[in-house]
C-alpha cells in the first residue's frame, strides 16, 4: 500500500472527492505493459507513478486492440469517467471507453433477429467460426449452424477471410454477444 491518509494528506483528499461517473481530463502521461497513466488536470502529482488517474486495457476501449498505442498516445488529451479510488495504490480509476457509445448496442438497435447479413470470418476456433458482421462487431457461428450436415472442424466448410452471409439467431445485450447461423432460415439449437 502506497499509505493513508496521513502520508499524502492532499492526494487522499483529492481522490476521496471524486464521485463515481464524474468526469475528469487530463493529458496521457505513460503507457505501461499494465495500463495507462493520466496526468488529471485537478490533480495533484503522485508520489511515485506518473499520474494520479489509471485506465486499465479493458477500459480503453470498446474495441479490439493490440496495444495500447492503437487507442491513446503519451502527451494526448483524454476526458475519462471516474470509477473508483483505488486506496491501494492511491490512484484514479478511469474509463475511456464509457464516454464513447458502445459499438455493440448501437448495432444491436439496427438489427432483428432473422436478418441476414454479410459478413467476413475472422478467427476459427474448434466449436465455430467469428465472423466480422460490422466494423468491430462480430458475432459466433456454432459449428452446428455452419452447414446443413454435420461437420467436424470449422476448416471443412470455411476459412478466415471467407466472405459469408449469416443470419441473425440471437442477440444478447447484456452480455454484449451476437450468436449468428449460416444455415439460412434456422434458429440456435436446431
Amino acid at each position: 500500500m502506497m499509505g493513508g491518509p496521513s502520508e499524502n494528506p492532499e492526494l487522499w483528499a483529492f481522490l476521496e472527492s471524486l464521485h463515481r461517473g464524474e468526469f475528469l481530463s487530463g493529458t496521457v502521461t505513460a503507457i505501461e505493459r499494465f495500463g495507462v497513466f493520466v496526468a488529471l488536470d485537478d490533480g495533484p502529482d503522485h508520489p511515485v507513478f506518473p499520474g494520479v488517474g489509471f485506465i486499465s486495457f479493458a477500459e480503453l476501449s470498446w474495441r479490439r486492440f493490440e496495444a495500447a498505442s492503437d487507442v491513446v498516445r503519451v502527451g494526448q488529451r483524454v476526458s475519462c469517467e471516474f470509477l473508483q479510488f483505488d486506496t491501494w495504490n492511491l490512484e484514479a480509476g478511469l474509463s475511456l471507453k464509457a464516454t464513447q457509445p458502445d459499438p455493440f448496442q448501437v448495432f444491436a438497435d439496427t438489427i432483428v433477429v432473422g436478418q441476414k447479413l454479410p459478413g467476413q470470418v475472422t478467427e476459427l476456433i474448434p466449436f465455430g467460426v467469428f465472423v466480422q458482421v460490422a466494423d468491430g462487431i462480430e458475432g459466433l457461428v456454432h459449428l452446428r449452424e455452419l452447414a446443413w450436415t454435420p461437420v467436424e472442424t470449422p476448416s471443412d466448410v470455411v476459412q478466415v477471410g471467407d466472405k459469408i452471409t449469416v443470419v441473425v439467431t440471437e442477440i444478447d445485450r447484456e452480455r454484449r454477444r451476437l450468436a449468428l447461423s449460416r444455415r439460412q432460415g434456422s434458429s440456435a439449437g436446431v
